[in-house]
């Protein structure tokens, strides 16, 4: 071969070897770039090409689908929209998708690893490919209760409740909501309704799911919790011993006295008394007697300063390190700058109704493939134990008497053991905003175990300021939504 012709060769050769990189580098280094990216169309077409799986709850689908026109065959459709978004979240061929709908969407859009068998049957058999099916843990009733309660009020608030000896999450609700059916598509309605749901158009914010991701002030519901620190660490062994609790009480490095709602007998008062009229200077003394530490050590036990994944995940509760006296004394009460989101305070009821151990909380029961096969099943664990048995029992008893001769009775059921307390919490500038109602409660059974743990927060910015409280806004919620699992189980 001459020189010419070897020199073309050679660089033939070289224009065969840069293609064939190229190609395997397109092919497996960039593979799941290119299939992520926002501007492959071919991808979104490919997801809306067959029917999703469905959402469960109680054995029968919260979604389902429709038809479209268009490049995108299918689009999402949901029955109850607005009640169950807390839920599933949204899949909209326009903006994507957010909580159960984007965690699980591999198994919904039979996309997942752990489909790829039966994907491949399908492939020879020619078989359209299909989506599995996400079980919850959701007790249909429950979530009913929950938001027409909320929405009755006619107030932002949400309702977690769990069922305690296992950490299932049985109602989930906010308020207010949206139907994600009305951002499923991709056609101007659904952008106009899109555009409609977005904060800096709607002030109250309905795409925001307050169960998981608001953090509010706990009020006197943290009460629990300061007690339990107590029960913990010693300072007090029993309900109705007398605590060291001076009236009026002055804060420490301060000249300001920590005050009660009213005239209530707190002076010296038991724990029990304390929690059944609630008592700020009882527990806020009581905080500051522990110190910073110990109340920081119960309350992450409960699960506060870390984030949760219910497998969404829920923003991290607030117990702050480092405060001077005067502030653990007031963030023992609920209030300085501790904040907590319903599934917290839900998950510290949980643990007291179950003897002192918090089970992790999911919503996710199983993952089903297309034919109903089990692909992932979740079982119950253990996430912490805050307090022993003997001092959860304490504290049940403590919570019982405010429900049957305190501030919470409006939680009382017929023929049922509740164990609840109430929390109004202020904020603003200067207390100068509506407090927020909070109620916490459980229901026990015959044999003594819980099915049930409650925790409601409403915040009116419309109602007359004296007329909020955890009693009277929040607890009739937290009663229905407790008798709804209970008469589910019957």
């Amino acid at each position: 071969m001459n020189k010419p012709l070897r020199r073309i060769a050679i660089f033939c050769g070289l224009l065969v070897l840069t293609l064939l990189i190229r190609d395997n580098w397109l092919q497996y280094v960039q593979a799941d770039e290119l299939k992520e990216d926002e501007h492959n169309r071919r991808v979104a077409i490919e997801r809306y090409a067959s029917p999703r799986g469905d959402i469960i709850v109680d054995g029968k689908a919260i979604t389902s689908h429709a038809t479209t026109e268009g490049d995108f065959k299918y689009k999402r459709t949901y029955k109850d929209g607005a009640m169950w978004a807390p839920v599933t979240g949204y899949v909209s061929q326009a903006f994507g998708a957010t909580q159960l709908e984007s965690i699980d969407d591999g198994i919904l859009t039979g996309n997942d690893d752990r489909l790829f068998f039966r994907n491949t049957l399908d492939m020879i058999t020619g078989k359209k490919r299909e989506g599995g099916n996400v079980v919850t843990t959701l007790n249909s009733a429950a979530q009913k209760a929950a938001y027409d309660g909320l929405k009755k009020q006619g107030a932002k608030g949400a309702v977690v409740a769990i069922e305690p000896s296992t950490g299932k999450i049985l109602s989930m609700a906010s308020y207010p909501s949206y139907d994600p059916t009305s951002i499923a598509g991709s056609n101007d309605a659904a952008g106009e309704a899109w555009n409609k749901l977005q904060k800096k158009n709607n002030p109250d914010d309905p795409m925001l799911n307050r169960a998981l991701r608001e953090v509010y002030p706990p009020g006197s519901t943290f009460k629990v919790v300061t007690a339990a620190a107590a029960l913990e660490h010693g300072k007090y062994d029993s309900a109705d011993e007398k605590t060291d609790s001076p009236l009026p009480w002055t804060m420490p490095g301060t000249t300001t006295e920590l005050k009660n709602e009213g005239n209530i007998p707190c002076e010296d008062a038991t724990l029990r008394e304390a929690l059944r009229v609630s008592c700020n200077t009882v527990f806020g003394k009581l905080g500051y007697d522990l110190g910073n530490d110990k109340m920081l050590e119960t309350a992450k036990k409960f699960g506060f300063t870390e984030e949760q994944f219910v497998p969404v995940r829920s923003s991290a509760s607030v117990f702050s390190d480092g405060m001077n006296d005067s502030q653990v004394a007031l963030s023992s009460i609920g209030q300085y700058n501790t904040a907590a989101t319903p599934l917290q305070m839900a998950m510290v009821t949980s643990a007291i109704a179950n003897n002192g151990t918090l089970m992790k909380p999911y919503m996710v029961d199983e993952l089903q493939a297309p034919n109903l096969d089990t692909i992932e099943k979740t079982d119950p664990e253990e996430m912490s134990k805050p307090l022993s048995a003997d001092n959860a029992q304490i504290l049940q008893s403590m919570m019982e008497t405010v429900v049957e001769d305190g501030t919470g009775t409006n939680a009382q059921i017929d023929g049922v053991k509740v164990g609840g307390k109430t929390g109004t919490a202020q904020h603003g500038e200067n207390n100068s905003k509506n407090p927020y109602a909070w109620f916490i409660s459980y229901a026990k059974a015959d044999d003594g175990s819980s099915p049930v743990a409650v925790a409601v927060v409403i915040e009116d910015d419309n109602a007359v300021r004296d007329d909020i409280s955890g009693g009277g806004l929040a607890a009739p919620i937290a009663k229905n939504v407790m008798e709804a699992v209970i008469d589910s189980k019957k």
